[in-house]
This record gives structure tokens, sequence and C-alpha cells, in this order.
């Protein structure tokens, strides 16, 4: 069972033509609802953000009671822990992760998220400034397919000097 909890903003009527153009949708795994901390399956809570380039804004936080162990190892004689997980993601973008397995990752992946797992606990703003940076510049292929962005033009291949 998962446990939803939202920020609703009023609506402002302000002008849409000012609000950035490219918006991701994070979720971390998280136990503590500061860092991210933990693997996809034993994830008890997921924080949920809206990220562009210059501005973050907190979403939702997303609770489970009932989440696996982190010995890697696949239970096939108990409940479907990872569907209720992904289906509650689902709109997010990318996931970050310390951990995640293959049968999660590809179901994961099957819902358009795509997972990053990072080799170390960090700070939930620290990752949301990650992506920030990211977002700016020249992002790397992966991200720039997930942002929607065309890749760039190899035109200048056929200029002659």
């Amino acid at each position: 069972m998962s446990v939803r909890l939202q920020l609703i903003e009023p609506e402002t009527g302000g002008d849409k033509a000012d609000a950035p153009k490219v918006k991701l949708r994070i979720a971390v795994a998280t136990q503590d609802m500061k860092s991210m901390n933990a693997h996809f399956g034993s994830a008890r809570r997921f924080a949920v953000w809206d990220v562009t380039p210059t501005d973050a804004q907190f979403v939702e936080a997303v609770g489970f009671d009932d989440v696996s162990d982190e010995s890697g190892a696949h239970q096939t004689d108990v409940d479907d822990r990872i569907g209720p997980k992904v289906d509650a993601l689902a709109g997010c973008n990318l996931l970050f992760v310390l951990a995640i397995g293959g049968p999660a990752a590809a179901k994961v992946v099957r819902a358009q998220i795509h997972p990053v797992k990072l080799s170390a606990p960090e700070t939930i703003a620290s990752v949301v400034a990650r992506v920030q940076v990211m977002m700016v510049g020249n992002p790397p292929p992966w991200l720039r397919k997930v942002m929607g962005v065309r890749t760039r033009s190899m035109d200048f291949l056929d200029e002659e000097d």
C-alpha cells in the first residue's frame, strides 16, 4: 500500500509564456526525506520534484509500508512490491537510487522512467542541483532524450575550411 502527500499550489493567473520550457520530474529514493539513501526495492519513500534549469519545487512524497530487504535476492513467492512503486512514480522522468535490480530496472524503463544509480548517498538538494547543472548547456545524450531535446545537427561536418 502506498501513501501520497502532495503540495497544492494556488493558481497564480500568471502568464505561462514566462514558464521554463524544459521541466523534468524526478523521483529520489529515500528513507528520511533528506537524502538519496535507498535502494529502489527497499525505499520506504520517494521524494518527487519538478526541476528546471533555474528552479526546483517539491511536488509530493510517496510512501510504502511493504518494502524488500537489501539482500539482492529475488523473491518469487511474495507479493509484487515493484509494480506498485513503478505505478506510483508514473509521470517521472528520472529516478535516483543507490541500487536497482535488473527486473525492477526493466519495469522502470518500460514505464519511461530513466533510472540513475549513484554510488553513495547524497542530499536531495545536491541531487536536484546535479540535475539542474546537467540540464544547462550540453546535457549528456541520455538526458537530452529524456528532456525531449533534438540531438544536435552534424551539418558542421560537411563544411569546408
